[in-house]
C-alpha cells in the first residue's frame, strides 16, 4: 500500500519536471527528445538492476517497481536531461560540471533528505557508488545527441 506521502511525492516528481518544458520551447523539445527518450529507456534498465540488487530501500511496505522506482525514471530524467542539453551542448566541459553538480546533489544532498521524509534510502550502495551510478549516463547522453546532430547534419 502506497502511503499519502509516498503518492505526493511520485505525483511531484513526475508532474513539476515535465511542467517545466514547457519553457525550453518547441525546437529544443524536438532537438533534444530522442536523447531525452534513450536516457529514460536506460533509466529504466538501471532501475531493474538496481531494484533486483536492492542498491536501495523504499520505506513502503510491498516493494514494487511502478510505484517505487518508475516514478524516478519518468520524471526527472528526460526533463533534466533536455534542459542539461539545452544548456551546454556544444559545450562537453560545461555539461560535465552541470552534470557532476545535479548527479551530487542528488546521490549526497536529495537523497538524505529523501531518507529524512521515509521515502527511500540507500541500502547496498554507498553515496559515491550512486553517485557513479548516476553519474555514467551523462556521457551516454551526450554522445546520443551527438550522434542525432550529426545524423540531422546530413540529411
Amino acid at each position: 500500500m502506497i502511503t499519502k506521502r509516498h503518492l505526493v511525492f511520485n505525483l511531484a516528481i513526475i508532474f513539476i519536471p515535465w511542467m517545466t518544458l514547457l519553457f525550453i520551447g518547441k525546437r529544443n523539445f524536438k532537438r533534444y527528445s530522442l536523447a531525452g527518450i534513450v536516457i529514460v529507456v536506460f533509466e529504466i534498465m538501471n532501475h531493474i538492476y538496481g531494484h533486483k540488487r536492492n542498491w536501495w530501500k523504499f520505506y513502503d511496505k510491498k516493494k514494487s517497481f511502478f510505484k517505487d522506482e518508475l516514478p524516478f525514471s519518468i520524471g526527472p530524467y528526460m526533463p533534466l536531461s533536455m534542459w542539461l542539453l539545452k544548456i551546454s551542448y556544444g559545450n562537453f566541459k560545461k555539461f560535465i560540471i552541470l552534470n557532476l553538480i545535479s548527479d551530487g546533489l542528488f546521490a549526497f544532498v536529495l537523497i538524505d533528505i529523501l531518507k529524512r521524509f521515509k521515502i527511500i534510502s540507500l541500502n547496498n550502495i554507498n553515496h559515491i557508488q550512486f553517485f557513479i551510478y548516476l553519474h555514467f549516463k551523462a556521457y551516454l547522453l551526450y554522445g546520443v545527441q551527438n550522434l542525432y546532430e550529426r545524423f540531422r547534419k546530413t540529411a
